[in-house]
């Protein structure tokens, strides 16, 4: 039986020296990484789901910041109208106080002045804007809704009666305000001309039982609106708690698609660190030999 030698060892030496390199570099690697997948071709399927997965994870970043911005305008809005409902609640107190027939005139007066300083503070509130922008002019986000024509205590409305619309998630999506004149000039309850006309009533001492009316269907209109945000503000809760689940299942979805067995990548870095030792230290003995005999020589 002949026994075939490898006359030129040289080169097969140095390919195991390069596989075994290239294997330690990719176990160095994920135990780094802790993942399997670093590189498309380390699994180009896995790889191309992992993309796909990444993508979706972006864009419910994305739409858990838009969910933060809105929570704030409605939480303001809502706070807003919570002003408004202690202001209109204030101005029946006052109303009622001003009716019971027991009141001077100088008391009348006062109490007429203090509910036009109401109606001063509600254009203030109705005139709310958060970063840059009017809460309640529809769509006409720039311009101030409402101005307070002091000589005659009319007010204006400058905003428009449009709606916006925002994405929650692909697929669900939310009206995201109300405009002003149906918050507070609703032909049902109109907040601004009730209390005009009670401190109208109130300084002439006339129909003033009339113009609580009006209050009081004002306040009942401003209650019945302010209920869209309460609701949005549950949406959006909702909304939120769907995306932050997505992220969690894709998390998981990423780890199974390109986690790595830390115990075997361990265990395989040993093996290719061994590996390459012993192929470099063959290749020294090689080259440290004057020929190939010497070399067959020297190890017997």
């Amino acid at each position: 039986m002949s026994i075939r030698l490898n006359p030129n060892l040289l080169p097969d030496l140095l390919l195991s020296i390069q596989q075994s390199s290239q294997n330690q570099n990719i176990a160095t690697q994920e135990l780094a990484s802790g993942k399997a997948v670093n590189q498309l071709s380390d699994n180009p399927a896995a790889a191309s789901a992992l993309v796909r997965n990444h993508d979706q994870t972006t864009q419910d970043d994305q739409f858990l910041q838009n969910i933060t911005t809105l929570q704030t305008r409605f939480q303001t809005a809502d706070s807003t109208l919570g002003n408004v409902v202690d202001i209109l609640t204030r101005a029946i107190s006052l109303g009622t106080e001003g009716a019971n027939g027991t009141m001077t005139a100088s008391d009348q007066a006062a109490i007429a002045s203090e509910v036009q300083g109401l109606q001063t503070q509600l254009v203030g509130l109705a005139n709310t804007s958060l970063q840059g922008t009017y809460l309640f002019a529809g769509t006409a986000v720039n311009t101030q809704p409402f101005t307070l024509n002091q000589a005659t205590g009319a007010v204006t409305y400058n905003g428009n009666n449009g709606v916006v619309s925002s994405q929650l998630y692909t697929g669900d999506s939310i009206q995201t305000n109300v405009p002003g004149s149906q918050l507070f000039q609703n032909g049902a309850g109109d907040a601004f001309a009730a209390l005009q006309n009670l401190a109208s009533s109130l300084t002439s001492n006339t129909n003033i039982g009339a113009a609580l009316t009006q209050v009081q269907n004002a306040l009942s209109q401003v209650s019945v609106q302010r209920v869209f945000y309460g609701n949005a503000l549950n949406q959006v809760s909702a909304g939120e708690n769907f995306l932050n689940q997505d992220k969690l299942d894709l998390s998981s979805q990423e780890n199974t698609l390109a986690g790595a067995d830390l115990a075997a990548v361990a265990s395989n870095l040993s093996q290719a660190e061994t590996a390459n030792q012993a192929t470099i230290a063959a290749t020294g003995r090689i080259l440290s030999q004057p020929n190939l005999l010497d070399f067959i020589t020297s190890a017997n």
